[in-house]
């Protein structure tokens, strides 16, 4: 006796229609042929593709639905043509921070999680900023939100010193304090610090907390058009002293789209060697990382959502399939290997990552899918609606309590 059956499902670069029997968590089996046996509960993919859940390395959750709270000065000044004003950005948007208050926080943050199931996202790592202004306000509410969701959708809260450690003194106590109360992940944010001496006092801070915790690490690095920012290199290299291969992660880092070549080859070279990934939102601003030649010289890269209606983009609503659709078109993926890539950005990628275990579809793996409404990559991206269906831990999740998601 199976706990579900999935019947009649595509699954991706293999030809025929597969039976994959989930129990106690876990896949049981995936076989061409009928499997023997009876299960509690059956549902026909139809020959629609079935695949990994979404994964969304990037999401400022604490501040999701806020655009209505903001004027639009600070998305002016992070959308210009050259980003140069991507510091002067984040200072304007820092004014909602004034009214943050966990009565409305936290019923965003359900609203973007309710989202995030009902397509099919279900792991997310989710930015709190922590500094004088936020205080602990708005990681305290992810971090309810997270324990709502369990075996929903998995919520790694990330600590984000948004405004800096050095600019904002006593940041570092109220970082010491978010990982007391339990958040998952270290974050950083040191190219917003004035020099480089104060940027790498940022990442030394942080990694020493990182060790202290045993946590990974989630910086955003480089996010402006300035291609003299090195904070991509310096996270890179102080992962590399101190051991902790694949525990760090790089955020936007869309200087790069400025390096001259043989300091992206280097550059790429170090994160090859710290197994660091790179996270990519290119629809969030008028520059990305060089994505392509990321991929071309064997880096792990992903995508994330970024933002949901706040004070740097407008829309979003935590559709990974969205997300994809977008990067196709301004990284100029149009042809189906790389659309098989872009799909791998937003599940196996982002799964690697942020050290998802058992993760891929295949027998003994961790039972999280989706049945989409789509029989193929293309058909998937071309329309990026929720799929049919989506099982979550092994369990099958309501279709219509999804469908009231919005």
């Amino acid at each position: 006796m199976y706990d579900l059956l999935v019947k009649n499902a595509q699954l991706r670069r293999r030809n025929g229609k597969f039976n994959i029997a989930i129990e106690k968590g876990k896949i049981a089996k995936i076989s061409a042929r009928p499997l023997p046996g009876k299960a509690a509960k059956t549902i026909d993919a139809e020959g629609n593709l079935v695949t990994e859940p979404f994964v969304n390395t990037h999401l400022h959750l604490c501040k999701v639905y806020t655009l209505e709270r903001m004027d639009a000065l600070a998305l002016n000044a992070y959308h210009g043509a050259d980003m140069g004003g991507a510091m002067t950005a984040i200072e304007l948007a820092a004014r909602v921070k004034a009214e943050y208050n966990e009565k409305w926080i936290l019923p965003n943050v359900r609203r973007a999680l309710r989202l995030a199931a009902r397509n099919g996202n279900l792991h997310i790592r989710a930015m709190a900023d922590v500094d004088s202004k936020a205080k602990l306000i708005g990681l305290k509410a992810l971090l309810k939100a997270r324990d709502e969701f369990k075996g929903i959708v998995d919520v790694q809260v990330c600590a984000f010193p948004q405004d800096g450690i050095v600019r904002e003194p006593g940041t570092v106590d109220l970082m010491k304090e978010a990982m007391d109360l339990g958040a998952d992940v270290v974050g950083g944010i040191p190219w917003i610090e004035f020099t480089e001496r104060d940027e790498l006092t940022h990442i030394n801070e942080m990694m020493k907390l990182a060790i202290a915790y045993d946590k990974d690490i989630s910086m955003l690095v480089d996010d402006a058009g300035d291609a003299t920012l090195k904070t991509l290199e310096m996270l890179a290299v102080r992962t590399i002293e101190e051991g902790r291969l694949g525990r760090s992660l790089a955020h936007h880092a869309r200087a790069m789209c400025l390096y001259p070549t043989p300091y992206f080859k280097k550059v790429s070279a170090l994160l090859k060697q710290a197994q660091m990934g790179v996270v990519s939102d290119p629809h969030t601003g008028p520059l990305h990382a060089r994505v392509k030649e990321l991929l071309a010289e064997g880096n792990l890269v992903c995508l994330g959502q970024d933002d949901i209606s706040d004070a740097y983009y407008p829309y979003g609503q935590n559709n990974m399939l969205e997300v994809a659709f977008l990067a196709s078109h301004l990284l100029w993926m149009t042809t189906y290997p790389d659309m098989e890539t872009l799909y791998d950005m937003v599940t196996v990628n982002p799964a690697k990552c942020i050290n998802l275990p058992d993760f891929e579809l295949k027998e003994g793996g961790n039972a999280s899918l989706v049945v989409l409404d789509a029989k193929t990559v293309c058909e998937a991206f071309r329309y990026h609606v929720p799929p049919k269906y989506v099982v979550s831990h092994g369990k099958l999740l309501d279709p219509a309590e999804l469908a009231k998601a919005r």
